[in-house]
């Protein structure tokens, strides 16, 4: 019988991971405040080591999200080499950026320096050169010298992201020659699903699939049963269009080379699930105009973000109420268009963001050619039409009855579908534009959009309004 092992009182009980967070996925308030409690004391590391130890990095960034900035530093003090770096990973950028700045160069050093090369540059990149240098120059020569590496590539690209472990082997080794060398060798990946075959140079010649590789018999030669048909990325191609050739082609992993063809480095799929995740968040960001915010960031920031868009919505908005300036006279004539006239702007500005939605992510997708651009034109200028049609019988029909003039509600349900229209027309025309002179849509459409439906729906409608009121002797 197996006796169960003593407790020892100064002990704290473990939590289960499971626990630690509530049916919504949130961080326990409890196990959080319980923690917070223990900061203060220099004597209660044992049991704070003891509190974090069965968290994953992910409910670890949690947890430092959830602490004040000095409670973190504190924590992360406290826990010294039992602080696992790769938290740091999933935290905001300014979170991560705050904690790196208040610890000393030696421990970020000693902890970068036992995550994989792709975490580490993530948390590298965005600090600061001089600190970055002093950082990079506490670390041991190996490990330096490659995160140097990939810190020369462009920011957000693949060499950025890919990992630097992988497991290459010549094409003349056999099956069981390859079996002894994973079994023996002591540095290897620790995860990997592909081996890969290369020269003397480093030269990518093929891959061998791991499902394919360990159904094979130990006599047969490497060269005979490697892919030589090898989907590959270069290491400055952007992150984004590596993410679309995991995609394309449902990958789980895939070699990095270099402008020669040298294997570099391997992308894994976890890493383009941040990727898709990071790139998706970011044009939803920016079609609301907040750039790159993140919750974590101060108010200052957060100001300075949002107002550069404000202040162009302002000079928009403007425009818009020139428009209604010229008319002026007529509104004065009839009170009951400057009731109706939000009315079509609004509609035309929500039918303009539909189509805008649409037409941007397929932008973002690389999903338009020149055959699906132009059936994607003609589409959204027939919705355009149809969607004018039904809401100018329904809004001129309720026009009509509320202001007892049939008359007016013809003149409300034209607006709605000129306006409707141009909506269709500027939704999908100026996200395509915008890409074609290398500006982001996701950035300057919904503004450029809403201009144009705020002006075409105030003009179309209080222009047919006037030409309306000249033809009954209304207006001189």
């Amino acid at each position: 019988m197996t006796e169960t092992p003593d407790i020892a009182e100064n002990d704290p009980p473990r939590l289960d991971p499971d626990t630690l967070r509530d049916a919504d996925g949130h961080l326990d308030p409890a196990f959080v405040e319980r923690l917070r409690a223990l900061l203060p004391g220099d004597d209660d590391a044992h049991e704070l080591a003891a509190m974090v130890e069965p968290l994953h990095a992910s409910d670890m960034g949690d947890l430092l999200e959830a602490l004040d900035a000095d409670e973190r530093v504190r924590l992360v003090t406290l826990l010294g080499d039992k602080f696992d770096f790769s938290a740091l990973t999933e935290v905001d950028d300014t979170v991560r950026t705050e904690l790196i700045e208040e610890l000393p160069a030696a421990d970020v050093a000693r902890g970068v320096a036992e995550l994989d090369n792709d975490d580490a540059v993530y948390i590298l990149e965005d600090i600061d050169t001089p600190e970055r240098e002093e950082i990079l120059a506490a670390m041991p020569a190996f490990e330096r010298l490659s995160l140097k590496r990939s810190l020369d590539f462009p920011e957000d690209s693949a060499g950025r992201l890919m990992q630097t472990d992988f497991v290459a082997i010549p094409p003349y080794w056999t099956v069981g020659q390859t079996i002894d060398y994973l079994r023996a060798e002591q540095d290897l990946p620790d995860d990997f699903f592909q081996i890969y075959v290369v020269d003397p140079s480093y030269n990518l010649q093929g891959l061998v699939p791991l499902d394919k590789f360990l159904r094979s018999r130990r006599e047969m030669r490497i060269g005979d049963m490697m892919n030589t048909n090898v989907i590959e990325v270069l290491a400055t191609e952007d992150q984004e269009a590596a993410a679309r050739t995991f995609e394309r082609y449902d990958l789980v992993e895939v070699a990095v080379v270099d402008d020669s063809r040298r294997l570099v480095g391997v992308l894994t799929i976890d890493d383009i699930v941040d990727v898709i995740h990071e790139e998706a968040t970011e044009d939803m960001q920016l079609l609301a105009g907040v750039g790159d915010e993140e919750i974590s960031d101060t108010v200052g920031k957060t100001v300075r973000g949002r107002a550069t868009w404000l202040v162009v919505n302002l000079v928009t908005a403007t425009l818009a109420s020139l428009i209604i300036g010229l008319f002026d006279a007529t509104i004065e004539q009839m009170v009951a268009l400057a009731v109706l006239m939000p009315i079509v702007a609004s509609m035309g500005g929500n039918a303009a963001t539909q189509t805008m939605t649409v037409t941007v992510r397929a932008l973002a997708m690389r999903e338009l050619d020149s055959y699906k651009i132009r059936r994607l034109i003609i589409r959204e200028m027939l919705v355009g039409v149809f969607n004018g049609i039904i809401f100018a019988l329904l809004l001129g029909v309720l026009t009509a009855l509320r202001f007892f003039d049939p008359t007016l509600g013809l003149v409300i349900g034209l607006a709605m579908v000129i306006n409707m229209i141009a909506a269709g027309t500027a939704g999908i025309l100026i996200p395509i534009t915008l890409d074609r002179y290398k500006i982001d849509p996701a950035i300057a459409s919904s503004v450029f959009v809403t201009t144009v439906t705020d002006v075409v729906g105030f003009f179309g409608f209080l222009g047919l309004a006037a030409l309306w009121m000249r033809f009954f002797g209304m207006l001189p």
